[in-house]
């Protein structure tokens, strides 16, 4: 069983070290740093969490009912989703290394579809560097349908949205 719950300040330490192992290997094949990597510099998590944006993904194994980082309970995903004026947008989605092949890609993306019907979109929007092919499939392969692509902060990105009506 997993828990999904908002973040908090303390946790920041924890997403930080998540996003660089979770987008690291991008680095030599994009030749840049990727955006999630650069929010950290940026201060943006920070930010994110104040605004009640971003939630960690907890493999709860032994059955816990609450998880805290600041007891050493380490996040295996997070959600970064944002609201804008016409859809919910997926700001980034990640798992731990570690964690990866065990379906919690999975249960992330389901909880950003819920968290969008539940704040009443009916789209969720969300991009991702046009050379994570991997990412582009499983994106695709979730009923996600490239919109547009654009070069922002010497990223070249490309542009997903997912009906939910």
């Amino acid at each position: 069983m997993s828990i999904l719950r908002e973040a908090r300040l303390s946790d920041l330490p924890a997403i930080e070290t998540l996003v660089k192992a979770a987008y690291g290997h991008y680095v030599d094949r994009i030749g840049t740093i990727p955006g999630p990597m650069r929010d950290i510099d940026d201060h943006r998590y920070a930010r994110h969490i104040e605004a009640g944006h971003v939630s960690l993904l907890f493999d709860n194994a032994d059955g816990e009912e609450s998880v805290d980082a600041g007891n050493g309970d380490k996040p295996v995903g997070l959600l970064v989703l944002i609201p804008q004026t016409d859809t919910l947008l997926l700001d980034n989605v990640a798992v731990a290394p570690s964690a990866q092949g065990r379906g919690f890609g999975k249960a992330l993306m389901q909880a950003a579809e819920a968290r969008a019907r539940q704040l009443e979109f009916d789209s969720i929007t969300l991009y991702t560097q046009e050379l994570m092919h991997e990412n582009l499939a499983i994106y695709r392969r979730y009923g996600y349908v490239e919109t547009h692509r654009a070069e922002e902060f010497g990223l070249k990105r490309v542009y997903l949205r997912k009906s939910l009506a």
